[in-house]
């Protein structure tokens, strides 16, 4: 087999999963009753056409290695001789890369879903959309146009647009759907007019040449700067909406709604991944508008720097993550902003498994707490009601520390390489960017560092029933309250919390044989659980959660490989003059005496270089563990008083928390502003439309009716009445001309 025939058989990687998709979804609507009874079987074929696709990806790559080609195939769809549109498959280095990345992030979450969605009455469909997302996506990677590309990237919308709102009858789901569909038609519009005006502009779509003819243009000044500035931003509109930078992020945090396998894969290798790659596919257009590139650098830096105070003090541990995929995109856009357009990607695709990595734990973690404390998720999903879990759940504990760690930016770990690249070529652009891009780097650590802490580590506090918390961000907000009969409603009030699952279990144990409570205090009466009396097993089973299937957790040590050892191929640095696949040789030289000092000494200068990020990290993660560490211990009376009366303080964090549960106040401002005035102008034109529009047809159509009525009992057939009408309206007349005779003609 040739190398052209190879890279052709490209197309088999998108055909796979839109096969397996169409077949699903049609054999789910024409055969439900079967589907219900095939449905490991329709998802074990999912599953395979995604393996299928990997295998191509990997073969390519491998091949693409050796020959460094670049290569199109095209076919005519619009065969005209003004205008010819062709379609096709564009195979180069960051198409092979990108699908490995979708493939591989995209099996993991199958092979995780089927055990997450297991007992949900949508699975097959479920499925369904998976792969119809994983294959539009892989169609827009190797689209060699902006026509298809552009069809892609609607497709993507609206895979995404079905899987937030998954569970539809849920009104949130719905409510959060329908809001990342609207925020992304904003951006998809501007992108639709940047396209038309780049075809204005170069005359064609396809990408290599379009980028060509634009750079040539833009270069000899025969472009107005203005208008191909304007185009450039109106391209970038679109990538602003997918991939959830400022002013459009808002839809991010709200589609955590959706299953949570649905949230790792759109946050770590599609829809938001959909953005960067874009910026990347079409650099070349925006390097020679330097004030585009000072606006995508500094939406991004707003972006990222915005990302990481809102996640801050976060309470759901999937909005948490959602808000520090938004700062890490931000981060990518920042370096595409600055010329470092490798580095963007580099970033991307540590990035991808990083993140996939906590968000499939944090879906392990709520499915076990679902267990333990019912279906709701602002319970499941709230960390102040977890903790310790690393000692029930340690597979999960583990794999979601490494990608925690991985996001901090701790060596060797994949983000660490990429994003210290960022960091200094943000220094050398800029130190303003620098500052913005440093300053991230402390403050990801430290609401990273936060979300494990509170999770995994501690004590598990679902089930503390002699004490409850008024559960905030911040030490200083937390306020104490024994937990008696007599303060019942005083706890409900406050927390908004029903803890009616907890109780039916705590009865159940009650009524066992030979269980036995131990008072703590006798004057509220509480009392805790004597498990000297009490076999554990099934003690641990009611009320403390377990570690998930081994269908779960093998996507989760699967991808903390990529996590811990991604970074180590890395790419070229111009900065440095070296590649990060340095760190290869130097393990290989640790067997081979002679080159090892040499190799030492380069690994030590890239650390070196890397100690001013590498300490703001450090600086993130103790502070955190500082304040998180020994989390149980704020719950100490003194302590909580203590730190009310330092007011300076107090009133800092409250202000931190508040900013970071209000989203930055940024949604109540579009509430205020855009919303209710289009809703406002809706409602004119409705009115409009019922009393001007509806009342001009509707009085035609009644005076139709009552003129029709009039003349019905007018025109009854009789002779007679016609001539007596006649001859009265010839009397009329007559009488008109004698009064206004007609004047003689001169």
């Amino acid at each position: 087999m040739t190398v052209e025939l190879s890279n052709k058989s490209a197309y088999i990687i998108p055909l796979c999963p839109l096969v397996a998709s169409c077949l699903t979804g049609s054999f789910s609507f024409f055969f439900p009753k079967a589907t219900r009874s095939l449905r490991r079987l329709c998802a074990a074929f999912n599953i395979f056409s995604l393996i299928v696709a990997m295998y191509v990806s990997f073969v390519l790559v491998w091949r693409q290695a050796a020959t460094h080609a670049i290569q199109q195939y095209l076919w005519a769809r619009i065969p005209k001789s003004d205008f010819c549109l062709k379609i096709g498959i564009l195979v180069d280095p960051l198409t092979l890369v990108m699908s490995i990345l979708v493939t591989t992030v995209g099996l993991s979450v199958m092979v995780y879903s089927d055990s997450y969605m297991f007992h949900d009455q949508g699975y097959a469909r479920f499925y369904a959309y998976l792969s119809l997302f994983t294959a539009s996506m892989l169609g827009l990677v190797f689209s060699p146009n902006m026509i298809q590309i552009y069809v892609f990237w609607e497709l993507v919308g609206m895979c995404s647009y079905l899987l937030i709102g998954f569970w539809f009858a849920r009104s949130s789901a719905a409510n959060a759907c329908q809001k990342a569909f609207v925020t992304n038609r904003i951006g998809d519009f501007g992108l639709l007019l940047g396209l038309l005006g780049i075809y204005w502009i170069t005359g064609s779509f396809d990408i290599y040449e379009l980028c060509d003819r634009f750079f040539e243009l833009t270069s000899n000044g025969v472009v107005n700067p203005i208008f191909a500035t304007t185009v450039a931003l109106l391209l970038f509109s679109g990538p602003v909406a997918k991939s959830a930078q400022f002013p459009l992020h808002v839809w991010l945090p709200d589609a955590m709604e959706g299953p949570t396998p649905i949230s790792a894969l759109i946050h770590a290798a599609t829809m938001v991944a959909a953005g960067i790659f874009f910026i990347a596919r079409i650099f070349k257009l925006f390097l020679t508008l330097p004030l585009a590139m000072s606006t995508i650098s500094w939406i991004g830096g707003a972006t990222t720097l915005l990302g990481a105070t809102l996640a801050l003090a976060q309470k759901d541990i999937k909005r948490g993550l959602a808000y520090s995929t938004m700062s890490q995109l931000g981060y990518m856009v920042l370096a595409s902003g600055i010329g470092a357009s490798q580095s963007a990607l580099f970033h991307l695709i540590t990035h991808a498994y990083s993140k996939a990595l906590p968000f499939l734990g944090s879906g392990s973690v709520i499915h076990s707490m679902e267990k333990v404390i019912g279906y709701s998720p602002k319970k499941s999903q709230n960390i102040f009601f977890m903790g310790g879990l690393r000692k029930y759940m340690p597979i999960t504990g583990i794999t979601f520390l490494s990608g925690t760690l991985s996001l901090c930016g701790i060596p060797p770990l994949a983000c660490f390489w990429s994003k210290d690249q960022i960091i200094t070529e943000s220094w050398l652009n800029s130190p303003y960017f620098g500052l913005i891009a440093s300053g991230t780097a402390g403050l990801t650590s430290f609401y990273t560092f936060r979300i494990y802490l509170l999770t995994f580590e501690g004590d598990f506090r679902a089930n503390q029933i002699n004490s409850m918390e008024s559960y905030t961000s911040f030490p200083s907000e937390y306020v104490i309250y024994s937990w008696g009969e007599t303060q019942s409603d005083l706890l409900l009030k406050q927390t908004g919390t029903n803890f009616t699952s907890l109780d039916k279990k705590r009865k159940r144990l009650s009524k066992i044989e030979n269980f036995k409570t131990v008072p703590i205090n006798k004057n509220d009466g509480s009392y805790m659980i004597d498990e000297s009396f009490y076999d554990q097993n099934y003690y641990q089973s009611l009320l403390y959660p377990r570690e998930s299937n081994f269908g779960m957790v093998l996507p989760l040590i699967i991808l903390a490989i990529p996590t811990l050892f991604g970074g180590l191929i890395g790419i070229d640095s111009a900065q440095k003059g070296y590649g990060l696949n340095l760190l290869f040789d130097w393990l290989i030289s640790i067997f081979s005496l002679s080159k090892f000092p040499q190799q030492f000494e380069k690994l030590r200068e890239i650390l070196i270089s890397s100690i001013p990020s590498l300490s703001l990290s450090s600086i993130g993660l103790l502070i955190s563990f500082k304040v998180y560490g020994q989390f149980d211990k704020i719950f100490d009376i003194e302590v909580n008083e203590k730190m009310k009366r330092q007011k300076v303080v107090n009133t800092f964090l409250v202000s931190v928390r508040n900013w970071s549960l209000n989203r930055g106040y940024i949604d109540y401002f579009y509430k205020m502003y855009f919303v209710q005035n289009v809703i406002l102008i809706s409602k004119l034109i409705l009115y409009f439309d019922q009393w001007i529009i509806d009342g001009f047809i509707n009085g035609t159509g009644v005076l139709n009716l009552f003129s029709g009525e009039s003349i019905r009992h007018v025109k009854n057939g009789r002779i007679s009445q016609y001539l007596f009408g006649l001859i009265i309206g010839t009397v009329i007349l007559l009488q008109l001309v004698v009064d206004f005779p007609i004047p003689p003609f001169p």
